[in-house]
């Protein structure tokens, strides 16, 4: 089952909090109040991932909410799986979530995005690192 790590909570986190800040420094969103009682749960039992549907119904759509904002995928256009690699060489994903990107949920696909990012051997993650900063500070989105 796919889980949810505890990075993008914090990620969500800090979406909500800069997107609905604290009127006074002591209330927060309701957004953020289910995502932080998540959060909360999961450093106590020392837990990286929540399973999907140990979510409470608020916090999975402010995740969601989240997750909108956040690149569908890490492919730069550069697919080395169409010629015979079992892994990417230009995104770091293998032959199998390449094919079954659009079949995946949200969950599914940031645990990839989690493993290539860990990994960082990908060319996204080096080679084209610097032409995909160039083109998000012109305002162009990524492939």
């Amino acid at each position: 089952m796919a889980g949810i790590h505890i990075t993008d909570i914090e990620a969500a986190i800090n979406f909500w909090r800069e997107r609905s800040p604290s009127p006074d420094g002591v209330l927060l969103a309701p957004e953020l109040r289910a995502l932080g009682e998540v959060y909360a749960q999961m450093v106590f039992h020392h837990q990286r991932e929540l399973e999907e549907q140990g979510f409470p119904a608020p916090a999975w759509r402010a995740w969601q909410a989240w997750y909108a904002t956040t690149p569908d995928t890490p492919c730069i256009a550069i697919c080395s799986t169409s010629q015979g690699d079992a892994v990417c060489k230009g995104c770091g994903r293998s032959f199998e979530e390449v094919q079954h990107w659009l079949e995946m949920g949200p969950v599914q696909k940031r645990q990839t995005w989690h493993r290539i990012t860990a990994e960082g051997s990908a060319w996204r993650f080096n080679r084209y690192a610097e032409r995909a900063a160039e083109r998000l500070s012109d305002g162009k989105s990524l492939p």
